[in-house]
């Protein structure tokens, strides 16, 4: 196991912002975690787990303590034909992990193409995107628990997972270190479309029956239409992708919402609790921040309102500055509090 020194991190992110870490780890095995976590623990140093580093903000003072980068790689179908388990790797790179599903016609990841990240962060952020998330198919996760730095197996059960939140995020943060992901997945067409602009795209591109890998082609056209792929030569491509999560709201909330845009219509989501989910972009905007507001060397893109983008130059202060200004801005419009998805490390 190297340890490295003041590591860059803002290169590591898909925001590209930040300071150092003060040691920086490579693990590309779950001994090489295990081995990195002891060496911490030893010296008391605080440990933060980084992945595709696309859900991250990091301080211009950087982190004061040990970066463990997560670089474990591998696929591993349980049955050539038909439904299969597929074990991923916590270090693979997600898009490939749906690209491998859909080319072997097996259905549950094929509307979160495009997400940028690694596997192992699927399950701690429920990651979802037009009405599917990861919870449907993860049938368990394999982690290292930082107390004991024993291999744990969780089940799907054992996660809680809830909109945008698992066990790992809310209930025991930081405690393990996800090493490996169990999806079950299954031979057949993808579900019924519900999203409008995703709809579109399908009816433009293909018929009404789509295959796997025609839905995954439309979802990969939309996101890049919004900005939303990882790509060097788009100016708004420095991003964390949405910055914020879709508040969801009970019917006192909305009925304020919708009085307060004089009864215009309020894009919202029945949720099966009876709450409504609302859209977070469309609050910003309408709270007076629009698509390519700049703000020193940050601002929103140009595509959608729920990306916070850093141009060159840009500081992870300013990142932190535009986000609670957005916040405050929503809050003081519509009484909602919007709750950033990112996570922010060493301010």
């Amino acid at each position: 196991m190297e340890v490295r020194e003041h590591e860059p991190l803002a290169p590591r992110t898909t925001l590209g912002v930040g300071g150092t870490a003060r040691y920086f780890v490579s693990a590309k095995t779950e001994a090489d975690v295990t081995d990195a976590l002891a060496w911490a623990k030893r010296r008391g140093a605080p440990v933060r787990v980084l992945g595709g580093g696309s859900n991250l903000v990091v301080a211009d003072e950087g982190f004061d303590g040990l970066v463990l980068g997560i670089e474990l790689g591998g696929l591993a179908f349980s049955s050539p034909h038909g439904d299969a388990l597929l074990t991923a790797q916590a270090g693979e790179p997600w898009d490939g992990v749906v690209e491998s599903s859909v080319s072997r016609g097996l259905a549950g990841l094929e509307a979160l193409s495009g997400i940028p990240g690694s596997a192992g962060a699927t399950p701690i952020q429920n990651v979802g995107a037009y009405g599917q998330e990861v919870a449907e198919t993860i049938r368990s996760v394999r982690a290292i628990d930082r107390e004991t730095l024993a291999p744990m197996e969780l089940s799907a059960q054992d996660c809680h997972f809830a909109y945008r939140d698992s066990f790992f995020k809310s209930s025991a943060p930081e405690r393990f270190v996800v090493t490996a992901v169990r999806f079950a997945l299954t031979e057949r067409p993808p579900a019924p479309v519900r999203y409008p602009d995703l709809a579109r795209e399908l009816s433009r591109r293909h018929s009404n029956a789509p295959t796997l890998a025609e839905l995954r082609a439309s979802v990969l056209a939309v996101r890049g239409e919004k900005s939303m792929l990882l790509d060097a030569s788009d100016p708004n491509g420095r991003s964390c992708g949405s910055f914020f999560l879709n508040p969801i709201v009970n019917a006192a909330d909305l009925e304020r919402v919708t009085q307060s845009v004089a009864g215009a219509a309020v894009p919202s989501y029945p949720q099966p609790d009876g709450r409504v989910k609302l859209a977070a972009g469309w609050l910003i905007e309408q709270s007076g921040f629009a698509k390519g507001l700049r703000d020193g060397n940050v601002g929103l893109s140009t595509k959608h309102a729920l990306a916070i983008v850093a141009h060159a130059g840009a500081r992870a202060a300013e990142v932190r500055d535009l986000c609670q200004r957005i916040r405050a801005g929503v809050r003081a419009r519509f009484g909602i509090e919007l709750t950033p998805e990112p996570n922010f490390w060493g301010f």
